[in-house]
C-alpha cells in the first residue's frame, strides 16, 4: 500500500473530500462528470509537474474558493513510518505551487524521491498521432519513475534553453562568452536528460520484447535523439549552429527535439498508422511493461498507477489479463469507471468508493 488518508480541499468540484482505507486496487465509480478523474488528478500532483491533465494552477481551485486549494496524503513507506505529502496554492499567491513534506516546505522535484506515479488517461489515446512534444513528456514521466533526479536535469535544461532562445531573438548579436556559459549548461543538463531517456527506452523495449504477443499488441520502441547525446559533442553542435539558430530565432539541436519511434512488432507498422484500437492496446502494453520494469529498478520507493476509464474499453479477456498483471506487481492501482461490472474480477479485493457530484462515499 502506498497512499492513504487522501484529502482534497476546494479542489475542482470537491469541496472537502477524504479517501481513507486504501488497498492495492482502488476503484472510483460514478457517472461522467461526478469527479472521479479529479481525484486521480489530485493524486497525480503528488509527483513533480502539472499532473495528469497538465492543467494550470488557476484551473484547479473549486468555484468560489477564492483561488486556493490543498491536496494531501499519507505515504506508507517500507519502514512503516508514514510521510505526509501536501501540495496546493494559497489564495494570496494563486500562481505559485506550494509543496510540503512532513509539514516542511520543499521544492516539487523532491516529491519524486518519495514515490513514483504513472498514469493512463483517455486523453492519451492520441499520443502516437500528436506532436513529438507529447511523446517527450510521456517519456519523461516514465524516466522520472526510475530516476528521481531526472526532473531537476529537465528543469535546468528547459531554463537554459529559454535563456539561449531569448538571446538569439535579441536585435544585437549576443556576447559569445555569455552564450558559451549558457550552452555549457544546456550540454551538461541535456546530456543527462538524453542519456536517461535513451537508457529507459532501451530497457523498456527489452521488457516489451520479452512479453507475449497477446492479449495486448506488442510495440517496439526506438529512441531518436534530437542532437548529440554526449555533453562535449552537444556543446560543440550548439556553438557551430549559432548562425542557423539565430536565423530561426530558436535552438534547433538538442534533447528538446527528441522523438520516440513506436511500431507494432510483427507488422512493422508505425503506431500512428495503426487503428485506434491497436494504438490503445500498445499504450496499455507500454504502461504494463514500464510497471514491470519498475519492480526491479524503483528501489524502495512506493509506486502508484492511475488508470482512468481503461477497463471499460477492454474486452473480458484483456480485462482479466490487465488485472492479472497488475495483481502480480507491487504498485498501488487506482481505477475509474461508470459502473462496477467491469471490475467484478477484483471487486472482492478492492477498496471501492462511489463518487457523486464531488462527494465520495465508501462502498466496500
Amino acid at each position: 500500500m502506498a497512499l492513504d488518508r487522501i484529502l482534497l480541499s476546494r479542489f475542482r468540484n470537491h469541496r472537502e473530500t477524504a479517501v481513507e482505507g486504501t488497498a492495492q486496487f482502488n476503484l472510483l465509480v460514478g457517472e461522467n462528470g461526478a469527479g472521479k478523474t479529479n481525484v486521480l488528478e489530485a493524486i497525480s500532483l503528488m509527483a513533480p509537474g502539472r499532473g495528469l491533465r497538465r492543467a494550470g494552477l488557476a484551473d484547479m481551485p473549486a468555484q468560489g474558493s477564492e483561488g486556493g486549494f490543498a491536496v494531501s496524503a499519507s505515504l506508507m513507506t517500507p519502514d512503516g513510518e508514514p510521510v505526509r505529502l501536501g501540495t496546493g496554492v494559497s489564495a494570496e499567491r494563486p500562481g505559485r505551487r506550494l509543496v510540503q513534506i512532513n509539514g516542511a516546505e520543499a521544492p516539487a522535484v523532491r516529491l519524486a524521491e518519495w514515490l513514483s506515479i504513472g498514469w493512463l488517461t483517455p486523453a492519451m489515446d492520441r499520443l502516437f498521432v500528436e506532436g513529438a512534444g507529447a511523446r517527450r513528456r510521456f517519456l519523461d514521466r516514465l524516466v522520472l519513475a526510475v530516476r528521481p533526479d531526472h526532473a531537476g536535469h529537465a528543469t535546468r535544461l528547459e531554463n537554459a534553453l529559454r535563456e539561449r532562445n531569448r538571446l538569439l531573438c535579441d536585435d544585437m548579436p549576443p556576447d559569445s562568452r555569455w552564450l558559451d556559459a549558457i550552452e555549457l549548461q544546456i550540454a551538461e543538463a541535456g546530456a543527462a536528460v538524453a542519456s536517461a531517456r535513451a537508457d529507459l527506452v532501451a530497457q523498456l523495449d527489452a521488457t516489451l520484447m520479452a512479453l507475449a504477443d497477446s492479449p495486448f499488441a506488442r510495440p517496439s520502441l526506438a529512441y531518436q535523439p534530437g542532437g548529440p547525446i554526449e555533453a562535449d559533442a552537444l556543446a560543440r553542435a550548439l556553438r557551430e549552429g549559432r548562425p542557423r539558430d539565430r536565423a530561426a530565432q530558436r535552438t534547433l539541436t538538442g534533447p528538446h527535439r527528441d522523438e520516440v519511434a513506436v511500431t507494432m512488432a510483427g507488422k512493422g507498422q508505425a503506431a500512428a498508422e495503426c487503428s485506434t484500437g491497436e494504438q490503445k492496446a500498445m499504450l496499455i502494453a507500454i504502461t504494463l511493461a514500464h510497471s514491470q520494469l519498475l519492480e526491479d529498478t524503483s528501489g524502495s520507493r512506493p509506486r502508484l498507477l492511475l488508470l482512468d476509464e481503461v477497463a471499460a474499453h477492454l474486452d473480458p479477456v484483456r480485462r482479466e489479463a490487465l488485472f492479472d498483471r497488475l495483481r502480480a506487481g507491487s504498485a498501488q492501482v487506482w481505477l475509474t469507471g461508470t459502473e462496477l461490472a467491469p471490475f467484478d474480477a477484483i471487486a472482492a479485493e478492492a477498496a471501492v468508493w462511489e463518487v457523486r457530484a464531488g462527494a465520495v462515499r465508501r462502498l466496500g
